[in-house]
């Protein structure tokens, strides 16, 4: 406005419009497409005309700018932008690219991608902790290792020595290998160990050079010494032959053992064994001995003789005889193995000679299952101790679960020690109808048998015993 006055409608829509313009950036356009008011002067606006551009160009339009209209105007070609100037915002879009110009020439920056959880690599400490706490642990395990081998070569070779001590009768028996060799020589304390006993003798070779017999040793000998002892001819042992007979009990056996001066209990010692356990042949909790167990044979002992040494070769000569039996007719008659050994200690008391003892087991085998009474004087003579003399009348009257006058069915235990013979004949009586018998005294070795009673008394009187 040059002479100062309003602008005119058109003045003012033309204005509009050029701002409109310059929002939009279309500064290149043709000047036949501008609107007349402004197209571009061959020369530059004054600076008063480019700071008023570039307040707009930030949004500093509020209404009508009369400065900026009279730069523009027809009336003044002079305050017209040149042609091919303009100015952009760092915060304007380019047409190329989307984006700010500065944005865009800036340098970029690589993106960083963040690490995941399989990517994480430990640091050095944490590296060094691990690398630290695995070198400790394979130098305890060497040390362990190390410590166990030290060990294992002290207990097989035994260097620090050992301390003999006490005095042991060793009995290898024959086709002994050395494990067995080695158990044996543990359980008597002769060494520490039998698997090092044996490990020794392997590795110095000598482990097929260990010889059977009767060795004297002592208790906590070194592997070398006791090697060197069982691969040398043991001295011949002096030995005693002990026989005990068929049928004797434990209180006779005793008291024969005490007259040859054995020293030692054979009542005591033949109470119980873990060799053998009566439970397993059928005797009941109550059974309190060994009893019938102890078979009758002639045993080889070492001198002295030690009475645990004869009832432990009477116990394992029992099992390996009686093993050989066979019960298969006892049982079928409902009997136990353990009566079998009372049936045939009361045979072994009562046979005057062998071809009684199956006829004498018929006469209990047929009596038990008639339901009779057995009345044998042998039980009653182990009730009351009177193994010699005449029974008396209270004797036969005994209370005595043992008395078989008194008594239906066997005695509670055998009554003495059987041999193999009376055995197989309490397993297979003979086949017989029997139910009486006596052994003629005048007679010996004569015993008659019937199965009548009036038979049996008229027999008995024939007999005339009394004069014998």
């Amino acid at each position: 406005m040059a002479d100062g006055q309003e602008r005119t409608a058109e003045e003012r829509e033309a204005a509009r419009r050029e701002r409109d313009r310059r929002r939009t950036g279309i500064f290149n356009a043709p000047d036949e497409a501008l609107p007349p008011i402004v197209r571009r002067a061959p020369t530059d606006p004054p600076a008063t005309v480019e700071h008023d551009v570039v307040a707009n160009e930030f949004g500093d339009d509020h209404g009508d700018h009369d400065d900026w209209d009279a730069g523009y105007s027809d009336e003044a070609p002079e305050t017209e932008r040149p042609s091919g100037t303009r100015r952009v915002s760092r915060l304007q879009p380019d047409a190329v690219g989307g984006r700010p110009r500065a944005a865009r020439d800036r340098p970029q920056r690589p993106q960083r991608r963040a690490p995941t959880a399989s990517r994480r690599r430990p640091v050095a400490g944490q590296r060094e902790r691990k690398h630290t706490w695995l070198g400790r642990g394979v130098v305890l395990l060497v040390l362990v290792l190390a410590a166990v081998l030290a060990w294992f070569v002290i207990k097989l070779y035994q260097p620090f020595g050992t301390s003999p001590h006490g005095r042991v009768t060793v009995v290898i028996p024959a086709h002994s290998g050395a494990h067995q060799v080695g158990d044996l020589l543990a359980r008597d304390g002769v060494v520490p160990s039998g698997f090092f006993f044996e490990l020794r003798a392997t590795l110095s070779g000598e482990r097929g050079k260990l010889r059977s017999g009767t060795y004297e040793l002592q208790q906590g000998m070194s592997y070398s010494a006791v090697l060197t002892k069982l691969t040398t001819a043991p001295p011949a042992a002096q030995t005693s032959s002990l026989t005990i007979a068929e049928g004797h009990t434990r209180q006779y056996v005793n008291a024969l053992l005490r007259k040859q001066g054995i020293k030692g209990s054979y009542l005591a010692a033949t109470r119980r064994s873990p060799l053998l356990s009566p439970q397993a042949y059928g005797a009941p909790r109550s059974v309190s001995t060994l009893e019938g167990f102890l078979f009758p044979d002639t045993f080889r002992l070492v001198d002295p003789i030690k009475i645990s040494s004869l009832v432990d070769d009477q116990l394992r000569d029992f099992k390996q005889r009686f093993a050989g039996v066979n019960l298969s007719y006892a049982r079928s008659k409902h009997l136990t193995a353990y009566d079998v050994l009372k049936i045939a200690s009361m045979i072994e008391a009562e046979a005057a000679a062998p071809r009684d003892r199956p006829l004498i087991a018929s006469v209990i085998y047929n009596r038990l299952a008639d339901g009779m009474m057995l009345q044998f004087d042998s039980t009653t003579r182990y009730a009351t101790g009177n193994f010699t003399g005449a029974l008396t009348v209270s004797q036969l009257h005994s209370p005595s679960p043992y008395n078989t006058h008194t008594h239906l069915g066997l005695p509670p235990t055998p009554i003495d020690s059987p041999g193999l013979a009376a055995i197989q004949a309490a397993a297979h009586p003979a086949q017989t109808n029997y139910l009486y018998f006596f052994t003629k005294p005048c007679n010996a070795g004569a015993s008659v048998y019937t199965s009548s009673y009036s038979r049996f008394l008229y027999l008995l009187a024939v007999d005339r015993r009394t004069h014998c």
